[in-house]
């Protein structure tokens, strides 16, 4: 973050001669780390990359004129630069300068390497991810809020790259006052933890909570009757008041504020109040869930906290993209499809 996921090869007479990926902002981009492995074989050669060039200055020179003086033949860019400042004018300047250039082949594939990124320059939001652990009769929780552990320790373990892979954690106070979570990366070598986002309306998390210990963490509330503000910021917690017209935070605001910090994938982990809020106001794109084989009765808690539906057409449809077996969980990605029932 805040930059796209992008990947380059360079072939020279079939044979791969450079390769590269953007790996950090402020780093190279990935055709300039593979121009520079393919040295003097990148004259004439064909350049496959995920993502237009850029044709602006930004923390880096923009990838087109290296692309140009390098004297490559061909580009093949999967998609266009969803970016405003490039937005097609990559592939026109190289092919001003006589470069063959083609966009489209697989662009589908992609798309799906930045969700959050396309989001963000197209709709002014990040992508929000939601993941939920759940018993196979869809419980997530005991009555009495226990939740641990539902799935087993491979899916957690798996749950860990999607936390890492995501620029913000995102999570309810129900949550933090029940679990007293970290929500940070665990178990895997990384550099960068996301941010932990926590809504909480009147501002009820405790300044012990393990959440707030390590910094990096936004407390978005509507109100603050009990003057716990202060204190809050004072144990390295931002704060942020973003109320709605009913006393509760806006999400709607509060998705946009994060799309202006250049945040590009949420994950969400939370219960069924913050789900059922954000799934009712139209704001989660994918479900990440995991399955345990496991029952937990009627009684349990539920994934949402939804008004009850009176008609078969107020269903949520949902396009399932993956699913496969992780331990002895299931896990199943779904996109989230408003408005197709």
């Amino acid at each position: 973050m805040p930059n796209p996921r992008v990947g380059c090869v360079i072939v020279k007479d079939g044979v791969v001669v450079g390769e590269g990926a953007h790996l950090k902002a402020g780093e190279p981009h990935a055709e300039v780390l593979a121009l520079h492995m393919a040295g003097e074989k990148a004259k004439g050669a064909d350049v496959y990359v995920t993502l237009e060039p850029c044709s602006h200055h930004g923390r880096t020179p923009p990838c087109v004129e290296a692309l140009v003086k390098a004297g490559v033949k061909r580009v093949v860019a999967a998609m266009q630069d969803p970016n405003p400042k490039v937005a097609g004018s990559g592939l026109a300047q190289l092919k001003t300068q006589g470069v063959e250039v083609h966009s489209g082949l697989m662009e589908i594939q992609a798309r799906e390497l930045n969700p959050g990124f396309i989001s963000r320059m197209t709709s002014n939001r990040p992508f929000v991810r939601s993941k939920i652990a759940a018993s196979l009769d869809g419980r997530t929780a005991l009555a009495n809020g226990t939740s641990k552990w539902i799935t087993g320790e491979a899916a957690r373990r798996d749950s860990q790259h999607w936390r890492a892979r995501s620029c913000a954690i995102m999570t309810g106070i129900d949550t933090v006052l029940a679990d007293d979570p970290q929500m940070n990366v665990r178990d895997l070598d990384t550099d960068r933890q996301p941010l932990r986002v926590i809504a909480d309306s009147r501002l009820s998390i405790s300044p012990q909570a393990k959440i707030l210990q390590q910094g990096n963490t936004l407390v978005v509330y509507a109100t603050d009757s009990d003057d716990k503000a202060a204190i809050l910021q004072k144990v390295g917690a931002e704060l942020l008041m973003m109320p709605n017209a009913d006393g509760r935070v806006c999400l709607g605001s509060l998705m946009t504020e994060l799309a202006k910090r250049e945040i590009n994938e949420v994950l969400v982990e939370a219960g069924q109040g913050l789900n059922g809020a954000l799934l009712g106001q139209n704001l989660i794109d994918e479900f990440l869930f995991y399955y345990a084989p496991v029952l937990m009765g009627s009684e349990a808690r539920g994934m949402f906290a939804m008004p009850a539906l009176t008609e078969m057409s107020q269903r949520i449809a949902l396009e399932v993209i993956d699913i496969r077996q992780i331990g002895v969980d299931i896990r199943l990605r779904a996109k989230v499809a408003y408005g197709d029932l």
